[in-house]
């Protein structure tokens, strides 16, 4: 007896869809534009570290945050990724954002935070526009190579930066005790907000080469399975 086995089509989303994840992927490309603009023209005006974080924060909060709404894309299927691959590559920064920039002062002078803009705001641009540009119909040949090539610098710059900034945020943690919660309590709960932070550095170790041959394999099949089928 023969088994036929049916593969989930992605099916495109409708007109409405469509005009808004142009108009989204269009506004977050122009807002990390931004972002790239006031730290361009920080450095240029030599801005040191220590008054960085407060010339862009709001233009990180704003933007870094609303990727949560990419987790909703791919959960409801407006687009084609993997909720779980989504989910591993919004919540990093998402998480450094507000675990870390958002609650200590360490991180904001850290010598990782200029690594890891300068390196999301290049990729997010280039990302952006590329999905953007891709919902049109008319992406151009150049555009589609950055897309899927910068990540093989970007990537590793930006979790360089990710990992300073936790490191740098872990002290604050040890002396102002942030979310940590000790015994004894009425929950009879106990959680240590610097040994959290400890293990999750850890675990860039095991999930660094998942997401970057996550992107290996996409940068194979767009750019040279496509040559090859032609």
């Amino acid at each position: 007896m023969t088994k036929t086995v049916k593969k989930s089509k992605y099916n495109e989303p409708s007109a409405f869809g469509k005009l808004y994840l142009i108009a989204y992927n269009g506004i977050q490309s122009l807002g990390w534009s931004y972002l790239l603009w006031q730290t361009i023209i920080h450095f240029l005006n030599r801005g040191s570290l220590d008054t960085y974080w407060n010339e862009i924060k709001w233009t990180v909060y704003i933007f870094q945050n609303a990727a949560v709404l990419e987790i909703l894309h791919a959960a409801i299927g407006l687009v084609p990724s993997g909720v779980f691959i989504v989910l591993m590559q919004v919540f990093s920064r998402v998480f450094l954002v507000c675990g870390s920039l958002l609650v200590a002062h360490g991180p904001t002078i850290s010598p990782g935070l200029p690594l890891c803009i300068v390196a999301w705001a290049v990729t997010e641009i280039i990302r952006y526009a590329y999905y953007a540009l891709n919902l049109l119909k008319c992406v151009p040949q150049p555009l589609k190579f950055l897309r899927y090539s910068t990540f093989l610098l970007l990537y590793p710059v930006g979790i360089t930066g990710e990992l300073l900034c936790l490191y740098y945020t872990l002290d604050d943690v040890k002396e102002h005790n942030l979310f940590t919660i000790s015994m004894p309590n009425s929950w009879n709960f106990i959680f240590n907000y610097y040994y959290f932070l400890v293990v999750y550095m850890f675990l860039y170790i095991p999930l660094f080469p998942v997401l970057f041959g996550h992107m290996l394999k996409q940068r194979n099949k767009m750019l040279f399975d496509e040559k090859k089928s032609k």
